[in-house]
């Protein structure tokens, strides 16, 4: 969702960017090799980033990585928290969503030990980075032709991850992936490019001002 973040931030809005784990280890990558690219991806989204600590590769569901999150939650007090859709064959990207689903319910108990005051998250969205291949159930799309360049940027910051110590014919192979998948939904609301995401409660809207024609 770089795109959408990219739009998000253009119009003004915060947006913070929750890192669960540092990502490592991975093949080619370092700790510090990953806290610089994810800096650099951030400061071209126009995003704030922060780190949670938990184990890369390990994450689990518990109370202790609940209670964390509610307290970043209690701290940001965000309109929205967005999530990787749920179903996924990356473990850490289901806990971390499961994580986070119950965190918000813990960010708004009284007489807790959480740090900071009681905060309910309004709004749950969720967006698609799942490894499994399947066709995204998507709720709505939103429009980000005018930011896609602004993603790539971004994505170009993992050289770690994507380019470095690959063969020849799959670096950076994301990129190719990312303009099928974005023009894809692009064509389902006539747009050139547009990033999906999937809600579970209802969207209500005040306004139809924004829907794309």
């Amino acid at each position: 969702m770089g795109a959408t973040i990219a739009l998000l931030t253009r119009q003004n809005h915060c947006v913070t960017l929750l890192d669960m784990t540092n990502g490592e280890p991975t093949p080619f990558g370092a700790p510090e090799t990953r806290a610089a690219e994810s800096a650099a991806a951030a400061k071209i989204l126009g995003a704030n980033r922060l780190l949670l600590g938990l184990k890369n590769r390990e994450v689990t569901w518990s109370l202790a990585a609940r209670h964390a999150t509610a307290a970043v939650f209690r701290r940001l007090r965000p309109d929205i928290v967005f999530l990787p859709y749920p179903d996924d064959a990356h473990p850490d990207h289901r806990q971390v969503t499961k994580i986070a689903e119950d965190a918000r319910f813990d960010a708004k108990l009284t007489k807790s030990d959480i740090p900071g005051e009681p905060f309910y998250p309004p709004r749950l969205i969720y967006y698609f980075c799942s490894h499994l291949r399947f066709n995204f159930p998507a709720s709505f799309c939103v429009d980000v032709s005018d930011t896609m360049d602004v993603k790539r940027r971004a994505v170009r910051c993992y050289e770690s991850q994507f380019s470095t110590g690959r063969p020849a014919e799959a670096q950076w192979e994301i990129l190719p992936y990312m303009e099928h998948i974005n023009g894809y939904f692009g064509g389902t609301i006539r747009r050139q490019f547009a990033e999906p995401f999937f809600v579970k409660e209802m969207l209500g809207l005040k306004t139809l001002d924004g829907l794309a024609f």
